[in-house]
């Protein structure tokens, strides 16, 4: 774990992305009010179950630990969201994806779209997903600016959000 600490760098956000934020939460909530009135429209249980299974991993795995993560090791002040890190954490999950937090809300939908199975929830997720990529790229400027080489460092030895690389990579370190 890096131990560069610095109080630069801190995204706002524009009043574009804050709508744009809004929007996209607002499909997000469509996609749950479909699993509630569409709840396994096309009848297929396989993807039913698969869907429960996807958003359990993503909620409870991927978002706790990344949460776990970064309050143990990121070195916030007192009074400070656990979200609000002084120090690189690139340990645990962090040694897998650097941005499990976004990649697990990025999962989210795909676990909604399989749970309701209806037409119309893939047309709300899809979107929210690309937004959460264009997010996790803002991040990582955000990051190279807060944290310096550290993070360059980083970011060569851990993939953004691809698990399956982030593993090979950490079994051949």
């Amino acid at each position: 774990m890096s131990e560069h600490q610095t109080g630069k760098a801190k995204w706002e956000p524009s009043r574009k992305e804050i709508a744009l934020t809004s929007v996209l939460g607002s499909f997000f909530i469509g996609q749950i009010v479909l699993c509630v009135l569409f709840y396994n429209w096309a009848n297929l249980d396989a993807l039913l179950y698969l869907g429960w299974a996807t958003f359990g991993v993503s909620f409870f795995i991927i978002g706790g630990m990344a949460r776990y993560a970064f309050q143990t090791r990121g070195g916030k002040a007192v009074r400070q969201s656990w979200l609000e890190t002084t120090t690189l954490v690139d340990t645990g999950i962090y040694a897998v994806v650097r941005h499990p937090i976004y990649l697990s809300f990025m999962i989210y939908p795909v676990g909604l779209m399989l749970i309701s199975q209806h037409w119309l929830s893939p047309i709300l997720g899809f979107p929210l997903i690309v937004y959460l990529y264009h997010i996790m790229q803002v991040e990582e400027r955000v990051n190279m600016d807060k944290f310096g080489d550290d993070y360059r460092h980083y970011m060569a030895r851990v993939p953004r959000a691809n698990f399956v690389a982030g593993f090979i990579r950490l079994l051949r370190r």
